[in-house]
């Protein structure tokens, strides 16, 4: 008999994990409160990882040929010099695949279509879930085999399985990310620490260049994480203020984008793991279950892992216990080691993070996949075998 699983959620978790069941044999209903799938955010960077659990859906490659193939680049002084390079090749040689960027939109599409017709229905909230796997929506309460709680970082679903968990906190750092087309011609990517500041430059395919950025701040955006355009003037005004006298091509892309929209939102993660990432029928994915900085650019990446662990430990593996053995130990660490990094750029005084620099440039100094291997652990991450016993494990 075909089960059946509910979604709920329709972003980079919830689409993947969704394509993953269906793929597996499960009917599965998709239920997205926005009245489309224009995604949240402006772009996101897919590692050797991310890359590898799009391949279990087919859709690595799609992602490959339309994502940028970064080149050389690495992490700099807000006057430009380099603490430390590395490469997309020399990472493609270490791990099979490169960091690719690409538009949250892009991946979007891409999961979308590999659903079936009347999959996903928008506009459509999940007020409740039960652990037995009830769904409760404006139209009325129905039953699956598997819910799959992709709801976001500040998962209803979540706080209602596990209510006594503390949820998450501000990490005291607010974050900008915007797109342009008009960047100077030959811009690499790059990002570069300042005193409690972070500038990233990361070049798209098509010519579009993605910024982004951080800096300490009150918490007073974190609520504001869909498209923020609110006074854009503003959010322009307090990046050249921050950042107008940076290297090039800082400056530049900033003028270049002037007038554009510019998302903002205050960054939030997990101080305190989840016990589970299940209860009963449910399970939680992505955001929902282990929300992080976005220090190392894994957040899309561990959920697109999720999901496909998912969907092979509820149809071949252990069930949903199984999932979370498998889950909960890797997350917490990469949830835990981006905080750890968040701290280092938030670092503002002269002797600290004069001393920070001065370890990372040493570091650098060992040579070009110095900063490679302090990845290894993530980007070596294999997904499960369609036969094997055991989920997601790094080689």
């Amino acid at each position: 008999m075909t089960r059946h699983a509910i979604v709920a959620g329709g972003g980079i978790g919830g689409l993947t994990a969704a394509a993953a069941l269906h793929r597996n044999g499960w009917t599965v209903t998709l239920y997205e409160r926005a009245a489309s799938l224009d995604p949240v955010g402006s772009a996101l960077a897919i590692g050797p990882n991310g890359l590898r659990a799009l391949d279990t859906l087919g859709a690595g490659d799609a992602v490959r040929d339309l994502a940028a193939f970064q080149g050389s680049g690495g992490l700099r002084r807000a006057g430009g010099a380099w603490l430390s390079r590395t490469s997309a090749e020399a990472a493609a040689a270490r791990y099979g695949d490169p960091v690719l960027v690409l538009k949250r939109s892009t991946l979007v599409g891409i999961l979308a279509d590999r659903l079936p017709p009347g999959t996903v229905h928008l506009g459509v909230t999940v007020t409740s879930v039960a652990p037995d796997g009830t769904v409760t929506t404006p139209a009325g309460t129905e039953h699956a085999d598997l819910v799959v709680a992709a709801d976001g970082i500040a998962s209803p679903t979540r706080a209602a399985l596990f209510p006594g968990h503390p949820g998450t906190r501000y990490s005291g750092l607010t974050a900008w990310r915007f797109l342009t087309t008009a960047g100077p011609a030959g811009t690499g990517p790059s990002e570069t620490w300042g005193r409690g500041l972070v500038f990233g430059v990361m070049p798209m395919a098509g010519g579009v260049i993605y910024c982004y950025a951080t800096a300490p701040a009150p918490e007073n955006t974190r609520e504001n994480t869909r498209e923020n355009t609110r006074e854009a003037g503003t959010e322009h005004a307090a990046l050249r203020r921050l950042f107008g006298t940076w290297h090039d091509p800082i400056p530049a892309l900033l003028s270049a984008a002037a007038g554009g929209p510019v998302l903002r939102n205050d960054i939030a993660f997990m101080d305190h793991p989840l016990p589970a990432y299940h209860r009963g029928r449910v399970a939680l994915l992505g955001d929902a279950a282990h929300p992080m900085t976005p220090n190392l650019g894994q957040g899309a990446c561990q959920a697109l892992e999720d999901a496909v662990v998912l969907a092979h430990e509820v149809t071949a593996g252990g069930g949903l216990p199984a999932y979370t053995a498998a889950r909960r130990p890797r997350t917490t660490e990469v949830m835990q080691r981006s905080h750890r990094i968040g701290r280092l750029t938030a670092l503002n005084g002269h002797a600290t993070v004069a001393a920070r620099d001065a370890a990372l440039w040493l570091s650098g100094r060992l040579g070009p996949t110095a900063l490679l291997r302090q990845a290894d652990s993530l980007y070596r991450w294999r997904p499960p075998l369609p036969d094997a016993p055991h989920a997601g494990r790094a080689s």
